[in-house]
């Protein structure tokens, strides 16, 4: 199924009802009025959320009306940041009772979006969620259902997304100037061997953390610092469990949005935890091939050695990103910021761009609080990100089980492994379900 008959038929995604009887906002189920202000709540505001906090509060059309945090440090240096005019919580399901929030920022470990992400719905919030959106099919189709259900405006955090760079691309490629696209690569690669995050001794939670809400659905395991610290988190399975979901959602965006690929049809991966020798869980080199029913596209990470495809510069040992689309007529490299056209011989002529059709982004952020007002979805909503991360999660499966895996997106099931069909949904600890 392409987006575009995704967003028009609806995707029946299962059944099931909500977990939670925060009570709904009457504001919050119509539209603010362009006058008036956009109350936000922040929930998860260490680095990535008190960087969002600040991105958003710079609209003179938003308020901050609440944060929140399980870790009391955070939640009160993001108070203290506020001027001390916005309401704290260390339980999100509190914030999301608040009848004056209108919508909600996510910025919290990906293993707790999901859950989050529902049960704002369920409240008659919006919802702006950061990437990974899920880590499980069942996930990604729960969170469509609720968005879809309450009437919500969602946007999920690949900011790239609303760069000029990314759209040109998107234009390029619609053109055919490239001919029939084949096969599409994706290539992330940086060096962090062989210390990576290095080891750490398990220890008592610092004072002020609810390590157990941290935790939430993921398995019950002891502190330990290098699971909490901002941004590690992704070298853990239960949180993230790979570089594809952590960079996937901003680099794979790219090949869905311009051939408007609906989810794969096949997926195969595989990888393993060879160079590093550090507490992570995560493989440091990975390969993934998706099928469709005209073309493939791959994967491929490493994080021990960080050569460069098509673009030079970067610093030494950094991240390297490169998209690579073949066609019959020649290929077109891109990252996040610039493009190269490589000619088959004399078949591509760069001097035969297209025009400029696609409408350009406000920015990110602008978008979202910008859709709130008119009840539109934008340009990266759960809608759209269902497609990319649908064909990451199933990649996650496959690497799992260490076989092929076929998908029948209708029933939302895999239809050629019962192990790794059981695997579409997520075991959380209890007491904590989805809603499916």
């Amino acid at each position: 199924m392409t987006r575009r008959e995704f967003l028009k038929t609806g995707a029946t995604v299962g059944a099931g009802i909500g977990l939670m009887a925060a009570a709904s906002s009457a504001r919050a189920q119509n539209s603010v009025s362009p006058n008036e202000k956009i109350v936000l709540g922040i929930i998860g505001v260490a680095g990535r959320g008190t960087a969002l906090m600040d991105w958003f509060r710079r609209h003179p059309d938003v308020e901050i009306g609440a944060v929140c945090d399980v870790y009391k440090r955070h939640l009160d240096a993001a108070l203290q940041r506020l001027g001390g005019k916005a309401k704290g919580y260390s339980d999100f399901r509190k914030l999301l009772e608040q009848k004056d929030i209108d919508a909600v920022i996510i910025a919290t470990p990906p293993h707790w979006h999901p859950l989050i992400f529902i049960y704002a719905c369920q409240a008659g919030k919006d919802v702006y969620c950061e990437k990974p959106m899920c880590l499980y099919p069942a996930e990604a189709r729960a969170m469509v259902k609720a968005a879809r259900e309450n009437n919500r405006v969602t946007q999920i955090g690949t900011q790239i997304h609303a760069e000029e760079n990314y759209h040109r691309v998107v234009e390029i490629v619609r053109s055919g100037i490239l001919g029939k696209i084949t096969a599409v690569r994706n290539v992330f690669t940086l060096n962090e061997a062989p210390k990576g995050i290095g080891r750490h001794p398990d220890s008592d939670p610092p004072e002020g953390l609810d390590w157990d809400m941290w935790l939430g659905p993921a398995p019950k395991v002891p502190f330990n610092m290098a699971r909490f610290v901002a941004g590690q988190h992704r070298y853990f399975k239960d949180y993230v469990g790979s570089w594809l979901h952590e960079m996937g959602p901003h680099i794979v965006d790219l090949p869905v949005w311009a051939l408007e690929l609906g989810p794969p049809k096949a997926v195969f991966a595989t990888g393993g935890k060879w160079a590093m020798d550090d507490m992570s869980e995560i493989p440091d080199t990975m390969e993934a091939v998706f099928e469709y029913p005209d073309m493939l596209m791959t994967w491929h990470h490493m994080c021990a050695n960080s050569y460069e495809v098509e673009f030079k510069g970067g610093p030494p040992f950094g991240r390297r990103i490169c998209v690579l689309f073949h066609g019959l007529n020649g290929s077109l490299a891109a990252d996040y910021g610039q493009y190269r056209l490589i000619p088959e011989g004399d078949r591509l002529k760069e001097d035969n761009l297209p025009p400029k059709t696609l409408p350009r982004s406000p920015g990110h952020e602008r978008e979202f609080l910008d859709c709130i007002k008119s009840r539109k979805q934008p340009s990266c909503s759960v809608f759209y990100h269902y497609n990319v991360h649908i064909a990451l999660n199933l990649a996650h499966i496959s690497m799992k089980v260490g076989r092929k895996v076929l998908w029948d997106d209708k029933a939302g099931r895999i239809i050629n492994d019962e192990e790794a069909n059981r695997l579409v949904t997520p075991r959380y600890r209890a007491p904590w379900k989805l809603p499916v």
